[in-house]
């Protein structure tokens, strides 16, 4: 906020209601389902898929791994290019690029195996943005004391869409063919590209400011169905922020205090996600009699662990942040605020990730397995939501550029992890492989005591040093 005079209204933080900022958060957390829905909807399917273009599954795999890479990389160019220039075109852009790609994808013949590695590489670069992007919505419009809630509905997006696309994908490739999986992401994101493009206002707050400020006519909603209401004490030029002058969002990586959530964040991340990707895979050896459709359904316990977890979360972040500050006056730092809780989310994640490892090398009941994922979903999404809420706390200005530096570590590490976990498997069994990347998980803890103790000093370093140099 800025400081006013006696006498005058202050104008809020943003002029969206509470209602109509759920509205937004919405919105970008449809376009965040996008992000990794193409390289999960088809987990099921990729022995027919390996069938179809004559190749091993090991091979098709790589159209996993590619899809991690890109979906690492290109957000690092479109989430500061949108930290500049705004959210909505880039929306628009990169949910187009989804669609052709997934069209060319779907039409792809079955001789050419290198086209359909070079579309997953445009299909990944078209969608991975929309988790930066919709960072950046929310750091736009949401002060710190909120933002953990939004952030959790936000979240749910992503992070749903590896538990509930193998079940889609699974129901498509046996019912109706593998093509169907490609057309049912065009008709799915056709729907998100025009809810964006008629209903998204403009936030970047550099352009917008608190949403009073009128944008040009290429960056408004065609039907404005938030912001109708505003009074005219509302309206503030100097709640429009200055723009970075640099786009380059590389130079994040080199923050001290970035650098520990982001290690933090992306081996979760990484164990976490090789566990959803091997789920059919792991299952369909181990419970043989389990159809496509059948293994698909298997990624929904942890689908509903995560919607769970992300609305407990989300509200435990908010209520933290608020009793905290009000507790410590002036000692409130706002890494204490928001890592208070982590070492519970983490030594349950461990638990449950050791446990998963031992659970399939002992071929126990099914219902062992999709307990543990239940529990799985919720702390990971718990571990995640609390890091990236802070990530875009310590760096507001920068929010999408610094979400898309977490898509890089993250995804980064999830492909190296996935192009290992199968021979892991196979020398050291799933017990003792995910006991490893327990032990690894574990090891972690002492991160975030660094980050409480040193991420204040820090940040308040770096944020002065970018004062004198503006």
């Amino acid at each position: 906020m800025f400081s006013v005079e006696a006498g005058e209204v202050e104008a809020p933080y943003s002029i969206y209601s509470n209602k109509e900022k759920w509205t937004i958060v919405g919105m970008v957390a449809l376009a965040g389902f996008y992000s990794p829905l193409p390289a999960n909807i088809y987990f099921p399917a990729i022995p027919t898929l390996a069938k179809a273009f004559h190749q091993s599954t090991e091979a098709m795999n790589q159209t996993v791994t590619i899809y991690l890479i890109f979906q690492g990389l290109s957000p690092m160019a479109w989430g500061p290019i949108s930290d500049r220039h705004g959210r909505r075109l880039v929306y628009l852009v990169c949910l187009a690029i989804l669609i052709l790609s997934s069209i060319g994808m779907a039409v792809c013949p079955t001789d050419q195996f290198w086209l359909l590695l070079f579309l997953r590489c445009f299909q990944s670069g078209g969608s991975a943005s929309t988790i930066a992007l919709g960072a950046g919505v929310i750091g736009d419009i949401s002060t710190s004391s909120e933002r953990g809630g939004y952030f959790g509905m936000f979240n749910l997006g992503p992070m749903l869409a590896p538990c509930l696309g193998p079940s889609l994908g699974g129901v498509l490739s046996q019912e109706l063919g593998w093509r169907s999986i490609f057309w049912c992401l065009v008709i799915m994101v056709a729907v998100c590209l025009l809810s964006i493009a008629l209903f998204l206002p403009e936030t970047l707050r550099s352009i917008a400011g608190n949403g009073s400020i009128p944008v040009p006519k290429r960056l408004r909603a065609i039907v404005r169905i938030v912001g109708r209401k505003v009074s005219h004490e509302a309206f503030d030029p100097a709640t429009q922020t200055q723009a970075k002058h640099s786009v380059n969002p590389f130079v994040i990586l080199t923050y001290p205090d970035v650098i520990v959530l982001l290690t933090f964040t992306g081996i979760v991340y990484a164990v976490n996600y090789t566990i959803t990707a091997t789920i059919s895979s792991s299952f369909a050896k181990i419970y043989p009699d389990l159809s496509e459709t059948v293994l698909g359904l298997c990624y929904l316990p942890t689908g509903a662990g995560m919607m769970i977890g992300s609305t407990m979360t989300g509200k435990m972040l908010d209520w933290e942040y608020n009793r905290i500050k009000r507790s410590k006056g002036e000692e409130f730092t706002i890494e204490y605020a928001r890592l208070r809780i982590m070492p519970f989310y983490l030594g349950l994640f461990i638990v449950c990730v050791m446990g998963w490892g031992w659970s399939l090398q002992a071929r126990a009941h099914i219902a062992v397995p999709l307990g543990l994922g239940t529990i799985l979903g919720w702390t990971s999404i718990g571990i995640l939501n609390t890091t990236m809420t802070l990530n875009i706390d310590i760096l507001q200005s920068r929010s999408s550029g610094a979400t898309a530096c977490t898509n890089l570590v993250r995804c980064s590490l999830a492909a190296s992890m996935i192009s290992v976990i199968d021979r892991m498997t196979n020398a050291m069994g799933d017990g003792w492989t995910y006991t490893f990347w327990g032990g690894i998980c574990a090891l972690l803890l002492p991160l975030m005591f660094l980050e409480i103790r040193m991420g204040p000093k820090w940040r308040v370093k770096r944020e002065a040093a970018e004062t004198a140099r503006d």
